[in-house]
């Protein structure tokens, strides 16, 4: 369980559960509204501070019209964006994209952020389908950019552990 900071005020402690019931809520709602199947949210301190990050794996995507080649996709994923690299998930070709995103008040975005996806085919799908793993954690002024630069290293750690598994 999470402990509030030394000093909190105790009548300031209903305004503060529902200011983090509304950003959990809005996070959900981004998570479906991106076609996002499993949302992981840090949610327990580390060393006296909650990791600013999220990850979200979407729900499988058809491919594009057409019958394109995998490997067609993934190089049109990869010259659209500005950061983007070869990888491999379980012995499948896969891209994985580096976006920094701007802050932007107009949609209730206060503070930059960085968002890591890693997009694959599935292997052996009747159709062609596709997952999704998106990664964002926020780029705050207050935060050491090696701060957020760790923390996508360990987001790329974990897909590195990815292994397909079939019923």
């Amino acid at each position: 369980m999470s402990q509030l900071p030394a000093g909190f005020p105790k009548d300031d402690i209903p305004k503060a559960r529902l200011q983090l019931t509304k950003e959990l809520k809005q996070a959900v709602r981004q998570a479906r509204d991106s076609d996002g199947l499993t949302l992981y949210l840090p949610v327990e301190r580390m060393h006296g501070m909650l990791i600013p990050a999220s990850f979200i794996v979407s729900e499988p995507l058809g491919a594009p019209a057409g019958n394109i080649e995998p490997e067609a996709v993934l190089i049109d994923l990869a010259r659209d964006a500005e950061d983007a690299s070869a990888r491999e998930l379980d012995g499948t070709a896969a891209v994985r994209t580096l976006r920094k995103l701007a802050a932007d008040p107009d949609k209730g975005v206060e503070v930059p952020s960085w968002r890591v996806q890693y997009t694959v085919p599935i292997p052996h799908s009747v159709s062609a389908q596709w997952l999704t793993f998106s990664f964002s954690t926020l780029a705050s002024p207050g935060v050491e950019t090696e701060f957020t630069e760790t923390l996508v290293e360990l987001f790329d750690a974990v897909m590195t552990t990815f292994r397909w598994s079939y019923a």
